[in-house]
């Protein structure tokens, strides 16, 4: 028998995928392949080792997926060292103000192209629908492509927004207004935004976070 907090916090995690519509319930086909799901815990300890809170995750079995069926990319880019550095150096060197973001289950908010199929979540299964499948709308963690659909929704975003890759490296997006630039690197789900005006900064700071 789990833990109470144990269950409360799955409980605050499996209302949370739901309303990110990250998956609909499907009738189970014999022709398609369908990937398990387990839980993941994790205990955060105060400094006395005393218990602080309860964390729990929901992973998906990725490694019962098949290439070529149920996913195909997995490469994610990742902004390179040196670019970092120089973004920092300029940053520095001018005085910009720079804001580092670390986006909480970032991997949560990737939208899939593949078609991925997982069973309900044991404790949580549909009572009117014990027979049917979870269809994946939205990625989850341990799924393989999960990375390089976060980054993908991350840089249409970007670009929806008025920004442009770099062409030295693809994971640097610039956007300029008049005389003001922005420069932002993204290495998997933490990312730094520095601007010589500090409202814009701001401005996108808040349109990341939406």
């Amino acid at each position: 028998m789990l833990h109470h907090d144990w269950q409360t916090t799955m409980k605050t995690e499996y209302v949370a995928l739901l309303s990110n519509s990250t998956w609909s319930l499907v009738p189970k086909s014999v022709d398609k392949c369908i990937i398990g799901c387990k839980w993941i815990y994790k205990l955060k300890l105060k400094v006395d080792g005393s218990i602080d809170r309860f964390k729990d995750r929901l992973v998906a079995k990725g490694f019962n997926q098949t290439y070529g069926i149920d996913y195909f990319e997995t490469f994610c880019l990742v902004v390179k060292p040196t670019t970092i550095q120089l973004g920092l150096s300029l940053a520095i060197s001018r005085g910009w103000l720079v804001k580092q973001l670390d986006v909480n289950k970032a991997f949560l908010n990737g939208e899939l192209e593949e078609e991925v199929y997982m069973v309900q979540l044991l404790g949580f299964v549909d009572h009117s629908k014990p027979d049917f499948v979870c269809k994946l709308h939205k990625a989850l963690y341990g799924l393989k492509q999960a990375p390089r659909a976060w980054f993908t929704k991350l840089k249409n975003s970007l670009l929806a927004w008025g920004f442009s890759s770099s062409l030295s490296d693809s994971s640097m997006f610039l956007f300029w207004k008049w005389i003001n630039m922005i420069i932002i690197p993204i290495y998997v789900n933490d990312i730094i935004v520095t601007s010589s005006n500090s409202v814009l900064v701001h401005q996108v700071v808040s349109y990341l976070l939406s």
